[in-house]
């Protein structure tokens, strides 16, 4: 018997979330989660979930308006805002405890963190107390948004942290983000990476490959060491990518798979994480 549930992202394109939820709970796995826009079905998603008897771990809100959130004019910052509040309360509304949020989006913005940024954010903190949801900030870039926003709201019991794996390989330059924020950690996003591409180290969307474990150059015994030490009890959560980045090929082996092949990969890679956290010292 496995410590954690296993679970995996349900946003693979082309393919009814339904479906694919029937599909993971086929072959093994015990939840799921999906993304989020205006007007989806999520209603319809809890409900096959609850015929599967899946857990539906979370939902990942929208991303697009992360910067948006920190400009001291934007006049799209509010449309934002009402963006992740009907997130949240799709969440409340559908029994999803957990809002996966990015705090920043971009690249060479020379943008930084804004008193403007934290109010903004602070009223979507704010609404996810009011519904009872809570909101785990990703490391993706902008480690400096992140920090912010946990340092000043960490001391809310609906406020955390969601490890993406592979954003600490490429976005985060392989630094330990559990060092930091382990001890308010409240989801995984489980992936192999294989670092930045650039020998002159200039980071990009596209080094970002979400593949399956085991097959890039994630060290898994040390990253199941470090689950263990946040003596995190929660699922493990896998957001996993079928296709490559453009001009990219590192997922096209993946692509060409049956999707129920693709996602058996997915649960075999999974269950040996799991066993390695299982095995792994506090």
């Amino acid at each position: 018997m496995r410590d954690h549930r296993l679970v995996l992202s349900a946003h693979f394109d082309g393919i009814p979330v339904e479906d694919q939820i029937r599909l993971f709970a086929g072959v093994g796995f015990e939840g799921f989660f999906t993304g989020w826009r205006r007007g989806a079905p999520v209603a319809q998603w809890r409900k096959t979930a609850d015929e599967c008897g899946m857990l539906y771990q979370s939902i990942h809100g929208p991303i697009h308006g992360c910067a948006e959130m920190w400009k001291e004019d934007s006049e799209s910052a509010e449309d934002f805002i009402r963006e992740l509040t009907e997130c949240l309360r799709d969440c409340a509304a559908n029994g999803v405890g957990l809002m996966i949020s990015h705090a920043f989006i971009g690249f060479d913005t020379g943008m930084r963190p804004t008193e403007t940024g934290l109010e903004r954010f602070g009223r979507v903190i704010r609404e996810a107390e009011r519904c009872g949801v809570k909101i785990a900030f990703e490391n993706t870039e902008g480690e400096e948004f992140l920090a912010l926003l946990l340092n000043t709201f960490g001391d809310s019991p609906n406020v955390g942290f969601c490890w993406d794996t592979g954003h600490e390989m490429c976005y985060n330059g392989g630094r330990d983000m559990t060092a930091l924020y382990g001890g308010r950690l409240l989801g995984t996003h489980l992936n192999d990476n294989l670092g930045v591409r650039s020998f002159q180290g200039k980071i990009t969307w596209h080094d970002d490959l979400h593949l399956l474990p085991f097959d890039g150059i994630g060290d898994w015994a040390d990253i199941a060491a470090r689950l263990k030490r946040c003596r995190f009890t929660d699922p493990l959560t896998f957001e996993l990518k079928r296709d490559s980045k453009p001009n990219r090929h590192e997922n096209d082996a993946y692509a060409r798979m049956s999707m129920e092949e693709y996602v058996t990969n997915a649960y075999m890679r999974a269950c040996r994480v799991a066993a390695l956290v299982d095995k792994a010292e506090w």
